[in-house]
């Protein structure tokens, strides 16, 4: 089946090629209609396509009603070197605070920063935000280093193989360091925590399309940019299926730009009928949905995220929709990691979270629990019994 990729965003030599949630923003914009060079890179992987498969089926070890504790098929590993007594000081590398996504795990980071700190755990979390900007966190963490105050290293790195080598100048301190929500080409750090990843999330939104969906069918793939590995394998994920199942699908990269993505979608709906819409995340889904009631025709079978407003949008016009996730609970577990660590307990190597879609069977149940949230908070926040809640969500009171 061809397709083709109407390109609207561009980036440039220093694009993003890393594990990420909603960490989505476009640093670099190419003139208005231009199309980004063709991708080189092969984001299909047979291998962890399967595996990542498997895991969506895999009932999660650990504490119940608790998933940022909980973990999939883990290899454990003994931590026993790290015990030691007395709070610990925490230095955290970010990536960004730069959308929505990012800003609800760091507020609910630090909200399970003060538990942690209430029970002696951890002294005090220095955080640098690198504004997603590679060198930029390469100098936060090597001023760490040098600095010689860290007990404990937290890094979400903003792109892969740049911040390999930084990642691993941090491990040979001989200080613990946990890497999460983005990955690095190392296995030096104690754990690495991440949701199951993009091809579970490709998986769950091309099957539940292809499920609702007739052969021949057209659906419209909003993509936020090129180069984002998690964000790559989603799709590659989904068009291989809807490839299987003679889906015809085209897709779009958008930016995350509303405009640009009601545009898109009415561009297409005046060419003919749209049945469905894929979302490789929930940004802009409002502005899709729009563009099907500008045009006065049926509601298409959706994806987007959870997202609120797009979960809200969704149960406003009752379109037959699904809500996947990056689980954004995953900002909790790497200082209840920390704290593991150093009481000696085991922790998993990979710690693989739970990835689990909201479906319309519950999505009133989290609509309801995250009634007076904004709308760009996240449903599965997962912050529920931290002592901010529900204000400083609410407030969108940024550390």
């Amino acid at each position: 089946m061809r397709r083709k990729n109407l390109t609207l965003v561009a980036v440039g030599a220093g694009a993003l090629i890393a594990l990420a949630g909603c960490t989505t923003d476009p640093n670099v914009e190419a003139p208005e209609g231009s199309e980004a060079p063709e991708e080189s890179v092969e984001w299909f992987d047979q291998a962890l396509f399967d595996k990542q498969d498997a895991e969506r089926s895999v009932t999660p070890e650990g504490p119940e009603g608790e998933p940022w504790l909980q973990h999939i098929n883990a290899e454990m590993v003994d931590t026993s070197q790290y015990a030691s007594e007395g709070a610990k000081k925490v230095c955290f590398a970010n990536a960004s605070i730069s959308n929505p996504w990012r800003q609800t795990g760091w507020i609910t980071m630090n909200e399970q920063l003060k538990v942690l700190q209430e029970s002696g755990a951890i002294s005090e979390m220095e955080t640098r935000d690198a504004q997603d900007s590679d060198d930029t966190q390469i100098a936060d963490i090597d001023y760490f280093i040098e600095e010689g105050n860290c007990d404990a290293f937290v890094i979400s790195p903003n792109s892969t193989a740049a911040m390999t080598p930084a990642v691993e100048r941090a491990c040979e301190t001989g200080k613990p360091v946990v890497v999460f929500d983005r990955g690095v080409q190392t296995d030096c750090a104690v754990t690495f925590i991440h949701p199951i990843g993009g091809f579970a999330w490709g998986i769950d939104t091309a099957e539940f399309l292809i499920d609702n969906l007739e052969e021949g069918d057209k659906v419209i793939a909003l993509r936020i940019l090129p180069g984002v590995d998690v964000l790559e394998q989603r799709w590659a994920a989904a068009e291989k299926l809807f490839d299987e199942a003679g889906i015809e699908a085209v897709d779009y990269f958008t930016g995350a730009d509303p405009v640009k993505i009601k545009q898109i979608v009415s561009d297409e709906l005046a060419r003919g009928d749209v049945a469905g819409v894929w979302m490789d995340a929930g940004d802009g889904a409002v502005a899709a949905i729009e563009a099907f009631e500008d045009a006065g025709v049926d509601y298409p079978v959706m994806t987007g995220e959870d997202e609120l407003s797009y979960m809200r949008k969704w149960e406003e016009t009752g379109l037959n929709g699904l809500a996947p996730v990056y689980s954004n609970f995953q900002w909790r577990t790497p200082l209840l990691a920390v704290q593991m660590i150093f009481a000696g307990e085991e922790v998993p190597k990979e710690w693989v979270l739970p990835q689990v879609p909201i479906t319309e069977d519950d999505r009133a149940e989290f609509l309801e629990a995250n009634e007076g949230m904004p709308d760009g908070h996240y449903a599965k926040f997962g912050g529920e019994d931290l002592p901010g809640y529900p204000t400083v969500w609410q407030e969108r009171i940024i550390p």
